[in-house]
């Protein structure tokens, strides 16, 4: 990668770790619901007559949109509402990639590796680590809740991977179209149109800025610019930068809103990092993946050569981002 890319991969990182300080400081401002809604609507709007038309079929940008708008999004939210401090919530969500691993394995037939195995083994050691410290210290609904999030996000990057779209940006606008109305009821039901009105017209400039940054920011220029680098460089290249999010996401955490980092909290991250990273980079030598030829697409949109076909990378295992 050039070093104009990398610093590219690195400030996308950058983001995605301090939008989750910049959502607890949204959430003093919104109910987590109408937050949530107002950051898809804001993210689709004006850019969904720019991008151009959707590239893939429509139950593909509906599926993901559910799934990580309303579900994974929505949970959340609700979970830092209710108390899940925003470092430990960019380290958690990181579990996501076991249970894309899992959803793989049950819906597209996808067999891990034995390292890959190993990988997932530590990470949710970290997670168990990370449920006894928040446990001692917080309330641990909030903590399952963050968990269910990632869990939703594992789910769709399945769908994500199935609709194998080719423009990242082209993508995410139109599937930030469909969690708005779903999530502007959930709110008015759950939360109350009148309390939805007292945070629309309490709205100041931090609020406001909160919620552009989360939509603008960590959306179309997060998932613009990955798409783009994705496009470019293989995806086993771009990928682990991905694992800098809950680094500058605590570190962040603990430098704007003074969350502390305990000992048992470095050691959660220690073993859900390395283990992500386990079960994400393809190790020369080990065994890959088995999968349907029709699904072997890249995370960029590119179908991947089977074995036996195209230049010296046939056969070679892509590495998803765990985003």
């Amino acid at each position: 990668m050039r070093p104009s890319h990398v610093l590219l991969a690195v400030l996308v990182t950058a983001v995605w770790g301090v939008n989750f300080v910049v959502i607890e400081i949204g959430l003093d401002h919104f109910p987590p619901l109408l937050f949530s809604a107002l950051r898809f609507l804001a993210a689709a709007l004006p850019a969904v007559f720019f991008v151009g038309r959707p590239r893939v079929a429509w139950k593909g940008i509906v599926g993901v949109g559910l799934a990580l708008g309303v579900a994974k999004f929505g949970l959340l939210f609700v979970g830092m509402d209710a108390g899940m401090p925003a470092g430990l919530s960019s380290l958690v969500l990181q579990i996501q990639a076991v249970f894309t691993a899992v959803i793989a394995f049950l819906v597209l037939g996808e067999r891990p590796a034995g390292v890959r195995l190993v990988g997932m083994a530590v990470a949710l050691a970290g997670i168990g680590v990370a449920a006894v410290d928040e446990g001692a210290s917080g309330p641990l609904g909030a903590f399952a809740l963050v968990v269910a999030a990632a869990a939703c996000w594992g789910v769709s990057n399945v769908l994500t991977r199935r609709a194998a779209p080719d423009d990242a940006l082209n993508f995410m606008v139109w599937v930030s179209t469909v969690p708005v109305l779903p999530l502007l009821a959930l709110s008015l039901l759950l939360e109350g149109p009148s309390r939805d009105l007292a945070a629309l017209a309490s709205l100041d400039r931090r609020g406001a800025g909160a919620l552009l940054f989360v939509a603008w920011g960590a959306t179309v220029f997060g998932f613009g610019a990955w798409g783009w680098l994705l496009r470019r460089h293989p995806a086993s290249t771009v990928a682990p930068f991905s694992l800098l999010v809950p680094v500058f996401g605590m570190s962040s955490a603990a430098l704007f809103l003074g969350e502390p980092v305990t000992p048992l909290r470095w050691c959660a991250a220690a073993l859900l990092v390395g283990g992500v990273a386990l079960a994400s980079v393809t190790w020369p030598g080990r065994g890959t993946e088995r999968r349907p030829e029709r699904d072997a697409v890249a995370p960029g949109g590119r179908r991947e050569e089977p074995a036996g076909r195209g230049s010296g990378s046939a056969g070679r295992e892509p590495v998803r981002p765990i985003r």
